[in-house]
């Protein structure tokens, strides 16, 4: 554990190092339960690319899956992990990213599937 600011980093640096940060979720932590904990993309909501069809929604669904396991649904947040790693083996055959509704999709097969 760290504080917020050397995470950042980390986490920064971490997502770099594994793929890009596009791939990366984060929590942030509360294990007091005193206050509540967060989960996010390590790159955040990325407003300044709104609409270009350039963001990757991998890291926003895998903080769900994060979100999930913390709440004790480790079986739902396998899923989820799941249809990503399934997502992310299809693009590359693709090369090229897919949307969020196209990922959506794979959860809820996956879902099913399970």
């Amino acid at each position: 554990m760290t504080d917020k600011v050397f995470g950042d980093i980390i986490t920064d640096l971490a997502g770099a190092v594994g793929g890009g940060i596009g791939m990366a979720a984060s929590a942030n932590l509360n294990p007091s339960g005193s206050f509540p904990s967060m989960f996010e993309p390590v790159h955040g909501s990325a407003p300044d690319i709104v609409g270009t069809g350039t963001a990757d929604p991998t890291a926003a669904i895998l903080s769900a899956a994060l979100l999930l396991e913390h709440q004790g649904f480790p079986e739902l947040a396998n899923r989820i992990v799941q249809a990503v790693t399934q997502d992310v083996a299809s693009r590359a055959q693709v090369g090229k990213p897919r949307s969020t509704s196209e990922i959506a999709r794979s959860i809820r097969a996956n879902l099913h599937e399970a």
